[in-house]
Parts: structure tokens; sequence; C-alpha cells
């Protein structure tokens, strides 16, 4: 007997949970905690935007609310609870994932990217390099000496040093031992986490279904495209995610299910079906009120949040300043499981202020009309208030003593959002 279609609120709520977003900001940080998290995400990810805060310390912060640095650094980099390599763009990811990294980094030696074919066709480089690394211990590429190249910007800009890091922390000789500054350090892998001395690597085929299964998990339920979407390194050749999703569905692993309101095949574990049931009962896809990074992982497929949520999204960070909508770097606004608008902020360290320069909330939720994909309207008042107090509590995080609040569309919603400040 054919199953019954799953309602879309069903697939949302579950991807919210396995993004911890179904409480966002209830729970403090804990090394636990941030372990979960990353595994079941896949990847916390980083990027060197600082106008309000890094990517991967705002997306802590959308899950736990203000916690200190430190405590994470050490976490990181002096305990390895998590190691920085390519998941979706650069990313920090479970350490104890390094088996199947380690396949990643293996078959990343044989592929054709132009400057690493250069490398292997140049040796001397990458034997000074890790020669350097390994009697001087941890070292930055400002500690080679040499100038830069002349001619052509982009990858060729870098010098051969710069190349040399990239390939062999790419390929797993080398790993970041720690940053300052936002800088990298260098160090060998086997010394900086010396669980890597007897670390197999998994084979293609094990690595193939566990990239399918790790995605599967952290969006709960999804499309094909969904999959190559998310967690998008390495990119795979034509037919072997298809590959590995076919054995996994005829050892039945993965079942096919039909999701109201969307024509496309969606798939999920097979042992996720009691909870994406769970999920289609809930009153509820999430609760409470936080702000998502642009490089969040509810986001790296923005084709899959405008599906799930109604809510188109881009990064206007690369958009010329009198082409942006919304703002240099809008953070999504998470309310009630919802998206109902974005946040333009930035933080002005040396006066110890956030500066609001712009709130924009989408039609629908100033017209207090339903969700664009399906819910009942939700309650105007409560969903301000909500986002005064992530406001307050971002402030908290960035060390903001004060919060300026600019532009706010429609221009109705800022009286009532300026008097909850």
């Amino acid at each position: 007997m054919p199953r019954r279609p799953v309602p879309l609120r069903a697939v949302r709520a579950l991807f919210l949970q396995r993004q911890h977003l179904a409480r966002p900001r209830s729970a403090t940080l804990t090394a636990a905690r941030l372990g979960r998290f990353v595994q079941d995400v896949g990847g916390l990810q980083m990027d060197s935007i600082n106008v309000l805060d890094r990517a991967h310390y705002l997306t802590l912060w959308s899950r736990f609310g203000p916690y200190q640095r430190a405590r994470l650094e050490r976490l990181v980099y002096r305990r390895r609870l998590l190691f920085e390599y390519w998941a979706h763009a650069a990313c920090l990811v479970p350490t104890k994932m390094l088996p199947w990294w380690r396949r990643a980094m293996l078959d990343y030696r044989v592929r054709h990217t132009g400057w690493s074919d250069w490398l292997r066709r140049n040796p001397k480089t990458l034997a000074l390099v890790t020669a350097a690394i390994s009697a001087n211990g941890p070292m930055a590429g400002a500690d080679f000496e040499g100038r830069r190249p002349s001619g052509r910007g982009g990858w060729w800009s870098w010098r051969p040093v710069q190349h040399g890091l990239h390939y062999l922390w790419m390929t797993g000789a080398l790993t970041i031992h720690s940053r300052q500054h936002f800088h990298k350090r260098y160090d060998l892998l086997d010394r900086a986490i010396p669980a890597a001395l007897d670390c197999q690597a998994v084979s293609a085929e094990e690595f193939a279904r566990w990239h399918v299964e790790r995605s599967l998990h952290a969006m709960g339920a999804a499309t094909e495209r969904d999959l190559a979407g998310y967690l998008t390194f390495p990119r795979f050749a034509p037919g072997a995610r298809r590959a590995a999703l076919r054995g996994m569905r005829e050892r039945g692993e993965v079942a096919e299910v039909e999701v109201q309101d969307a024509p496309d095949r969606w798939l999920v574990l097979t042992r996720d079906l009691p909870a994406l049931a769970r999920a289609g009962r809930a009153p509820s896809p999430s609760q409470g009120t936080t702000f998502l990074s642009p490089f969040d992982s509810l986001l790296w497929y923005r084709a899959r949040v405008s599906r799930l949520f109604g809510f188109d999204y881009r990064i206007e960070v690369y958009t010329p300043g009198a082409e942006r909508v919304h703002g240099y770097y809008t953070l999504p606004i998470l309310h009630d499981g919802h998206l109902i608008g974005r946040v333009d902020a930035k933080t002005h360290r040396e006066e110890r202020r956030l500066e609001v320069r712009h709130v924009h909330f989408e039609p629908w939720f100033a017209a207090t009309a339903p969700p664009p994909r399906g819910g009942a309207a939700l309650d105007q008042d409560e969903a301000l208030a909500g986002v005064s107090g992530a406001l307050s509590s971002l402030a908290t995080f960035v060390g903001g003593d004060q919060v300026t609040l600019g532009r706010v569309s429609p221009r109705r919603l800022r009286a009532p959002l300026a008097r909850l400040r």
C-alpha cells in the first residue's frame, strides 16, 4: 500500500531539527554540542568577511547565543575536536570523520586544477615547503621568503609557496594548525593530529555512500539536486552519486517519498522515516528567533531554501553597491520556523556599537498574511519582540554596548521595533 504524501512542513521541520534550529539560542555551547552540531550538518563554513563577525562564529551564535570565542578556539585548535578542510567551501569538519576525508585528500592528488599540475611538474616547491615546516613547526605563508610573481591576477598571483601550502593541505600532507588574525598556520597533519598516523582512508565506494548519507542526514529529506548542492566537495564524476544512491536503495538504506506540492523525487534515509513522520505532526517547525550567517549550512543550497521557505536569498557582498537590494551583509531572520526577513548589520569595534543599517521584512509578514509555503499567519508583535531580542543577543556577542537602528522596511514597522529596543 503506497504511503500518503509527506507534507512540505514535515520536510521543513526535519531540516530545521537537523540544522539545530528547532530551538535556536536555547542551549549553551559545550564540546559535546559543538561536535554533534558539526557532525549533523556536515561542516561549519568559514569565510574571511568580518564586517559583522566571521561566518563560523555567527553560525554558532545562531544556535547557541553568545559564547566565548576563546573556548571555541581551544576546542578546535588544541583539543582538535574539529579540523579545517573543504566540504562546502572551506569548513571545520569533525576529526572523527578523518577516515572519510582522507579519501578526498588522496583523490585530490590526481585532480586537474592547472596550478596543481604545475606543482607536480615542479616538486622542489613541495619539498621545500614540507621540509621547512617539518623542521620549524607551524608556519604561515608570510614566513616563507619570496615575492608574488607579476602578471595575471587570481590564483596565479599567489607565490609558488602559497600554491604549495594549499596543495599540501588539500592532499593531507599538512593541516591548518591554528590561525593568527585569521591567517592560516600550517603544520604536518600527523604531528598536529597524531591519530592521523593510523588513519586508513575508506574506499572510493564507501566514501560516495558516506557522502550521500551525510548530506541526507543533514537535510532530512532531499532531492538529487539538493544532494549536489549541499556538500559540494568533492565534485563526483558523472553518475558516481547516482550509483551510490542506487546501491543504498537496493540495500534498503534509502527510501523514496512523495512530498505534497513538490513534484521532484524526494529521498530520505530509511531510518529517518519515523522522524519525518513526527516532524509532520509537530505544531510548529521551530520556536524562537535568530539570524543566519550568509554562509550558514541551512542556506548552502539556496534553491532548496526557496522551495521549502518561499524565501529568495542572495549574498550581496559580491554585488556592486548601486545594485544591492537588501544590503552588503544581510542575515536572514528565522522566526518560529519561517524566514520572515533579513538584517543588514555592521560591527563598529572601536565604538563598541552594533549598527543595524536595515531590517527588511518579507511582504507576507508585513501584511500579516500566511507564509508562502503554508502555515498560519504569525503574531507580528511576538515576531518583532523576537527580532529585538536577537539583536540584543547579537550585540552582546560582537561586543556592542550600543545598538543603533537604521531603516526598517516597511517603514511602519520601525516604530514598534524601536520601542522594543
